[in-house]
């Protein structure tokens, strides 16, 4: 990808135009970090790199960014362009070509406001980002005020950099992210989502979180965990702190390779407690995880999360309480249970959720977690158990009944007879369904 993007820029700059990289590629650069992404600057208007490369496409042509496609790999390109006042805090009302500094100095950031000329080995610092980069400040160029005015997800931006980074903040930065908190709340859902979703992939997450709830934006963009806060627990099973506190602890257990559903889930699995709070003798959160899945769904559907991934996200929160009376159900349930594809998922926050809690307990997981793995080595050596024996059709034509919910049940009844070997053919489950619904 390096290689490629340098090969635009000697296009570029053959065709009499400046060209470097720009943003976040310089800024890894210099801190010995390996770049993800290569973006281009240019003085070269959209229509002339339409020109000069091969592949292009406008995503953002009236904002002067093209993406092209180089060896396999894509690039954007933007020409140097200063805005006039944003009117939504996210869109310029329009923008100017201009040259590299007046470019630089719109930027966010002063360490991601740097231009690299690959060619000629040249930094451009317009803003006194390598600066910052040396003293590790996050520091907004100019005025903060203004930076977030223009567009307020700069606010989750610079927490995300911060924690990245490891880096502090500038003090007039620090004090702006307070004093403007309640902007992060107008910032579009699906923006919003994407930067929170980048956030939570990485190894500083929690620590975001502390931050945005010392900045007081968390109860602004996520108020359903901020609510956590607070609410106590049964101190003899959860010595570790609050909800807040425990799924935190839960959520840092998870492994590295976790799954993004995963990860949600994890974070949001107790996120009814507060509402779900009562003492009687003890604390006590009646039917928590059903109303975990509500909340969640809510909360996701706020932030313009998929269907698909709602569902198995809350698909989890919903079934974190069950897995403990797994073993207590008879043979085929619990067989059921392992075939299901999220399985796995819920067994690891079943884990996550012991490792959260003080004093940890993992007696009975590690007994699901036998009970799975013999299971799963049995469908190594008989894979006909995953077979059913009879269709949908069939059990109609048998007992003579038509499509409909009871249907579903009755296919379900088989299944979980033929996964507990109580049902061993095809004809063991026709005489086990001419005699169970004989009177249909």
């Amino acid at each position: 990808m390096k290689q490629s993007s340098i090969e635009i820029v000697q296009i570029l700059q053959k065709a009499g135009y400046i060209a470097y990289w720009a943003g976040g590629c310089v800024r890894d650069m210099l801190l010995g970090n390996e770049a993800k992404d290569f973006d281009i600057a240019t003085n070269a208007r959209p229509e002339e790199i339409e020109k000069l490369l091969k592949k292009t496409y406008p995503i953002g042509k009236d904002f002067g960014v093209i993406l092209t496609e180089q060896n396999g790999h894509h690039f954007e390109i933007a020409t140097f362009r200063k805005e006039d006042e944003y009117i939504d805090g996210r869109r310029p009302e329009a923008v100017h070509f201009c040259d590299p500094k007046e470019d630089a100095l719109r930027r966010d950031f002063t360490i991601n406001s740097m231009f690299y000329d690959p060619i000629a080995d040249k930094l451009f610092d317009f803003a006194s980002g390598k600066k910052d980069l040396s003293a590790k400040l996050i520091r907004f160029i100019g005025d903060p005020e203004k930076r977030i005015n223009e567009d307020h997800l700069r606010i989750i931006r610079a927490i995300r950099f911060k924690n990245l980074l490891k880096f502090q903040y500038d003090p007039k930065t620090y004090q702006a992210l307070k004093e403007y908190a309640d902007l992060s709340a107008k910032v579009a859902n699906e923006r919003l989502r994407d930067e929170l979703k980048k956030m939570i992939e990485s190894p500083f997450f929690i620590n975001c979180l502390y931050d945005m709830h010392e900045l007081r934006i968390l109860n602004k963009i996520l108020p359903e965990l901020e609510d956590m806060r607070g609410v106590a627990q049964p101190f003899f099973y959860h010595q570790e702190g609050d909800v807040f506190d425990h799924s935190l602890k839960a959520f840092s257990a998870l492994n590295d390779e976790s799954s993004f559903h995963l990860k949600w889930a994890t974070l949001l699995h107790d996120v009814a407690k507060p509402k779900t709070y009562s003492q009687n003798g003890r604390i006590r959160f009646n039917e928590h995880a059903p109303k975990s899945k509500e909340i969640s769904k809510q909360l996701l559907q706020r932030l313009a999360f998929s269907k698909k991934d709602i569902d198995h996200i809350t698909w989890l929160t919903e079934h974190h309480m069950m897995i403990g009376n797994l073993l207590k159900m008879p043979k085929g349930r619990q067989r059921h249970w392992f075939l299901h594809p999220w399985f796995f998922e819920l067994l690891e926050l079943f884990r996550v959720d012991i490792a959260g809690t003080d004093p940890s307990i993992y007696e009975l997981y590690n007994r699901i977690k036998n009970s799975y793995q013999d299971f799963l080595n049995h469908l190594q050596t008989k894979n006909p158990d995953l077979n059913p024996f009879l269709n949908g059709k069939e059990i109609m034509d048998l007992i003579g009944m038509k499509p409909g919910p009871k249907l579903g049940e009755i296919i379900e009844h088989l299944r979980e007879k033929q996964l507990a070997h109580e049902i061993k053919s095809k004809e063991e489950a026709i005489l086990w369904l001419k005699k169970t619904y004989k009177n249909f």
